[in-house]
């Protein structure tokens, strides 16, 4: 190599970047210690910014277009370098260029549960995880806050930053939301709007950083109390319990059918059978005659009446007695037993009444002679 292709080596004709990544925030173009020749061209493409740094402070910031660098073009710079009259000389400056796209491949989620006050649960913990996207507004104001001079500023040396911010964020969106546990599922997208425009408000006056997209992805529930909540739900889907249990028993009876040769089976089977059994039995039992009310002791355990004959009872001081038919309700009077005074009852009664005042006990009274008057 020539002397003259070495000194003009030195200096730098086209200024530009061709991003190959899909993380990188801003890359400094590396002149090293050349200098970027007078009339050199600049190209910065859609999505992109060109921030001139000189001595370590910002000089001039390009928008998307291609650009001849001459005074002109470099108004603060050329005050800086006291280029009062323009230059021809070749300048020293870092480039950097700064990515304005927005970052979409962000995850964020919650290391430990969010507290939030449930109107049926009470207080409860969730844990979220989603996505997000974020756009550098101001790359002027980002490369003094953050970048500083790194050659290669990446998404992952402000994602931890920025998903702090997130987590501190979201519990109070969820607590001034006022919506249900149950119900987060349907204003997730809600939220995510919510929490991108309040995110964006803090960020970009600081940082020069937006975030136009959030989403949450997922909100959940410690697993103790999912599965609670199956239980709870499993129980609505079955509804009547003793339906449910005897539809089980009609299903494991049929599998034990088919497989009549485990012992298992033969004991379920005569479980089911027996249980089976009873539930017809008690089905097709005929109704139990009614008792008389329980104001009287109840009596001794006698044989069922005869069909179609009418059964009196007797409350005699307070004891329980009978049941009798007409004829027990004669005898009942000659031996002196049933007096008009004496309560009575039969089934189709609503109580136990005076015999003088029941038309069918009180014929028998006076059926019955009065006593002998006793003698002179």
């Amino acid at each position: 190599m020539s002397l003259l292709d070495k000194f003009k080596d030195e200096f730098v004709d086209i200024v530009e970047w061709t991003d190959d990544t899909r993380d990188t925030i801003v890359w400094r173009f590396p002149r090293h210690d050349n200098e970027i020749k007078n009339g050199a061209r600049l190209t910065v493409r859609e999505s992109q910014t060109a921030v001139f740094v000189n001595e370590g402070q910002i000089a001039d910031v390009f928008t998307p277009g291609m650009y001849t660098l001459e005074t002109a073009n470099l108004p603060i710079l050329s005050t800086l370098k006291g280029w009062k009259h323009g230059f021809e000389s070749p300048f020293k400056a870092e480039v950097y260029f700064v990515s304005t796209r927005q970052f979409t491949d962000l995850k964020w989620g919650t290391k430990n549960p969010v507290m939030m006050r449930d109107p049926e649960f009470g207080a409860v913990r969730l844990r979220a995880f989603g996505a997000f996207a974020a756009r550098v507004t101001d790359p002027a104001l980002l490369l003094r806050e953050l970048v500083g001079t790194d050659p290669q500023f990446r998404t992952d040396e402000v994602h931890e930053y920025l998903r702090q911010n997130i987590v501190s964020r979201l519990g109070t969106a969820l607590a001034s939301a006022n919506i249900p546990v149950l119900d987060l599922a349907a204003h997730q997208g809600e939220l995510g709007d919510t929490l991108a425009a309040t995110l964006t408000a803090e960020l970009e006056p600081d940082l020069g950083i937006a975030i136009p997209h959030f989403v949450i992805e997922n909100i959940s529930l410690p697993p103790e109390v999912e599965e609670a909540l199956d239980k709870r739900t499993s129980m609505g889907i079955v509804g009547n319990l003793d339906q449910y249990t005897k539809f089980q028993a009609a299903e494991a009876l049929e599998a034990a059918a088919e497989n009549p040769g485990s012992g298992a089976a033969t004991v379920l089977g005569m479980g089911l059978g027996q249980l089976a059994g009873q539930t017809v039995a008690g089905a097709t039992a005929p109704a139990a005659q009614p008792a008389p009310p329980a104001r009287p002791a109840p009596a001794a355990a006698a044989p069922p009446p005869l069909p179609g004959a009418v059964q009196w009872f007797l409350g005699v001081d307070g004891a329980q007695s009978g049941p009798f038919d007409d004829a027990g309700l004669a005898g009942q009077v000659s031996s002196g037993a049933l007096t008009p005074a004496t309560l009575v009852w039969r089934e189709g009664m609503a109580g136990w009444q005076e015999a003088s005042t029941v038309p069918d006990v009180a014929r028998h009274l006076g059926a019955t002679p009065p006593p002998l008057p006793p003698r002179s």
